[in-house]
């Protein structure tokens, strides 16, 4: 049976779709669904197995990226997105959902309403549209990165992607957890805070990170876009037959067919 995966919409998000061909790739069954519709009560976020927010520019990002839909998640949907992590579900944010998981709270301390670290403007100064290079952390305990032991590339398309805490102690302490889940790394495959490997300046590397749990990403980078050889722009060249972003999907709904 194919898992259920609610792909919540919401006016500015822009890459629903991309995150829909993804999950349909990798065996799901993706519903697009507005904000509006599970407010209301017409759908229920319990009868599905994942939920993922996907890219874009929520609301316009006009009281920041990602904040006026992380508000919408607290206040209109804590209930519900509460009931939800604690049925051991998965959730997946992926560029300005990373953000509005951050800003909610639910990354990376997965409590609700308490945010404990941000996205900011990207050390470079101007928004970053290409392809980089990540690695999946050995140390990390998330569901969507296992078996993931090779560099991966996807695509960067973003302008406030600098993962930040308050403290260098509180970034160190959130690595030991095992909870940085992808670094961008150098020529040598090691996590860097050097442009341009790394488009935002993260400290060490970040480009996503999840929860205690390890069932909640966030990440930067789209791997929705990177699910077919031929996104990337080497891919005859290079004899590609797979795209690397499709193995995150994959590993998430391998794990929520489980549950």
């Amino acid at each position: 049976m194919q898992p259920r995966v609610l792909i919540l919409r919401a006016a500015g998000i822009n890459r629903d779709e991309d995150a829909a061909r993804a999950v349909t790739l990798a065996g799901g069954r993706p519903e697009l669904v507005h904000i509006g519709r599970v407010v209301e009560g017409a759908v229920s976020l319990q009868d599905y197995a994942m939920l993922i927010v996907p890219g874009g520019f929520s609301y316009g990002d006009h009281l920041g990226a990602g904040a006026m839909l992380a508000t919408d998640l607290v206040h209109r949907l804590g209930d519900s997105i509460r009931r939800f992590v604690e049925d051991g579900r998965a959730v997946l944010g992926i560029c300005n959902g990373f953000q509005v998981l951050v800003k909610s709270g639910l990354l990376p301390g997965a409590t609700l309403g308490q945010r404990s670290a941000s996205l900011t403007h990207n050390a470079s100064g101007r928004f970053e549209c290409r392809w980089v290079r990540l690695q999946a952390q050995s140390t990390s305990h998330c569901v969507f990165t296992q078996d993931i032991n090779h560099p991966i590339e996807v695509p960067v398309a973003h302008g406030e992607g600098r993962f930040v805490m308050r403290t260098p102690a509180e970034l160190d302490a959130l690595r030991d957890a095992g909870q940085v889940a992808f670094c961008y790394i150098d020529d040598q495959h090691q996590p860097t805070t050097e442009y341009p490997a790394n488009p935002n300046g993260s400290a060490l590397g970040i480009a996503g990170v999840c929860d205690a749990s390890g069932r909640i990403l966030g990440m930067m980078p789209h791997p929705e876009n990177a699910v077919v050889p031929w996104q990337h722009p080497r891919w005859t060249r290079e004899q590609r037959t797979s795209g690397d972003g499709l193995a995150i999907f994959r590993n998430g709904i391998a794990w929520v067919a489980t549950i």
